[in-house]
């Protein structure tokens, strides 16, 4: 007889708008596709962290230095002006904490990409590493900006929120 296993991963929008969700469902198509193509190289002998991580750390890169080069700035503030807009604060459910030139603090209260992994069976374990992987784009973004990502709360790995912390 298996054991059932209890995820202890909460991930439930608020926001219901039929817009908002439509948008959710493309991010979750591309959460998949990254989940698809982690489990085609795992099968493949390849590890998920060291296929994706790199990849995903470059395509934030790029994301990062077009944003900065839109925005004429490399200040925290230009980026929240950038990326972090209205529509993106409905989609992830998002709290600006702080935004000046040298810090931008953000708390998600929902996550799209940890919902398509929850859809897919990912176990609880599987989502941390997905997230993690993901992660790598923000951290990327962060350094075109000249700064830092800390991710302090992890929804994919049980909190509440994630928590994310740019800084110089």
């Amino acid at each position: 007889m298996s054991e059932l296993h209890v995820s202890r991963i909460h991930n439930e929008p608020k926001i219901k708008n039929a817009l908002i969700q439509a948008v959710r469902g493309q991010l979750e198509q591309r959460a998949a596709w990254l989940y698809l193509l982690c489990d085609e190289a795992g099968k493949r002998g390849l590890s998920w962290e060291e296929f994706g991580s790199a990849a995903i750390r470059r395509c934030g890169q790029g994301q990062g230095a077009d944003l900065v080069k839109k925005g004429g700035t490399d200040s925290f503030k230009g980026l929240r002006k950038q990326l972090f807009t209205k529509p993106a604060q409905w989609v992830f459910e998002m709290k600006i904490r702080k935004s000046t030139d040298d810090v931008l603090a953000i708390d998600f209260h929902y996550c799209p990409l940890v919902k398509a992994w929850q859809k897919a069976g990912c176990t609880d374990e599987q989502i941390a590493v997905l997230c993690d992987i993901a992660m790598c784009g923000d951290h990327g973004i962060g350094e075109a900006y000249g700064g830092k990502l800390k991710l302090l709360k992890s929804i994919a790995k049980g909190d509440e929120i994630c928590r994310l912390y740019y800084h110089k």
